[in-house]
């Protein structure tokens, strides 16, 4: 093997099929040739994203080149401020059916659920993760997820989260599901594989004047008091009528936590913890997690966030 073709190999696993590498040689037919023209596509739509990097147009570029080294149905990018609620920078390929019902909820009040926000808010370093790696042992029996994951076709991510300052971060969102497929293994570790490239990019056009012709308004880089605490949302939600430990255990349900899981993270048992959510299920008179979420979603409609 060349050093040209251990270079690819390295740089994009995946795109030189598996085996004794090393043993191949121009006359063999026991291994079939590595995808340049896959890799040719990935440098040309690069070259393009380079070009305009200083554009709003980039995120458009960037999200061709990615498509072209694994197949991407839904694209959401996103910028991440702490202690504010996320800014859509650029979306694709999710149903317009959709768009109005669940995106556009979500970036005004959905967000506050969403586990990669709420780990963005507590400091969440830069770097490429799959929604496995962020959520709550229960989270994918939630109905978050059945709301804004399943129902708009996101059954499954990739997620690049890229720094821009102390307060600022740009996120990248790859969805698959709207087939009822979602990225393997070789997939997820194709896309890791770029992570380096994607960060610069993404970097460079956060810091530069590409964002700013995106959002239209240079105020969202001031450094403003907090419009939207996370938490304390959750700690507001049924003051009226919930206990603090009620309101931390409806919390927990909401973001996706087990039974278990929730006694672990409040230092109590699962009976205790099955006690209080009787207790609040109740109170709210709900009988469910469905009519839970529907609650909160509702009070959080309604405006009642400090």
């Amino acid at each position: 093997m060349t050093a040209n073709a251990e270079t690819v190999s390295a740089f994009l696993p995946g795109l030189w099929p598996p085996g004794r590498l090393a043993d191949m040689s121009p006359s063999s037919d026991r291994y079939p040739a590595p995808s340049f023209p896959l890799l040719e596509a990935w440098h040309d739509a690069l070259a393009h994203a380079f070009t305009h990097v200083d554009e709003a147009s980039f995120l458009e570029h960037l999200a061709t080149a990615l498509g072209t080294l694994t197949p991407i149905e839904s694209m959401m990018i996103s910028l991440e401020r702490r202690g504010l609620p996320p800014h859509s920078l650029y979306q694709q390929g999710i149903p317009k059916a959709y768009q109005e019902e669940i995106i556009n909820r979500y970036f005004s009040r959905g967000y506050l659920l969403d586990p990669f926000c709420l780990a963005v808010d507590k400091g969440l370093a830069e770097g490429f993760y799959h929604l496995a790696q962020i959520a709550p042992d229960d989270f994918f029996n939630s109905e978050y997820y059945k709301t804004y994951y399943l129902r708009s076709g996101g059954a499954q991510e990739g997620y690049y989260i890229v720094d821009l300052c102390a307060q600022s971060k740009i996120s990248l969102c790859m969805f698959q599901g709207l087939s009822a497929g979602q990225f393997s293994d070789d997939q997820l570790a194709v896309l890791k594989s770029v992570l380096p490239m994607v960060r610069e990019l993404l970097r460079r056009f956060g810091t530069s004047g590409g964002m700013a012709k995106v959002i239209g308004d240079e105020r969202v880089f001031a450094q403003t008091p907090v419009h939207q605490q996370i938490e304390a949302a959750f700690m507001h939600f049924g003051s009226g009528l919930l206990t603090v430990r009620e309101r931390e255990i409806a919390h927990l349900i909401l973001r996706g936590h087990s039974v278990k899981s929730t006694a672990q993270m409040l230092g109590i048992s699962p009976e205790t913890v099955r006690m209080h959510r009787k207790n609040l299920y109740t109170k709210l008179a709900i009988n469910s997690q469905a009519e839970l979420f529907a609650l909160f979603i509702e009070w959080l409609t309604l405006g009642r966030v400090l």
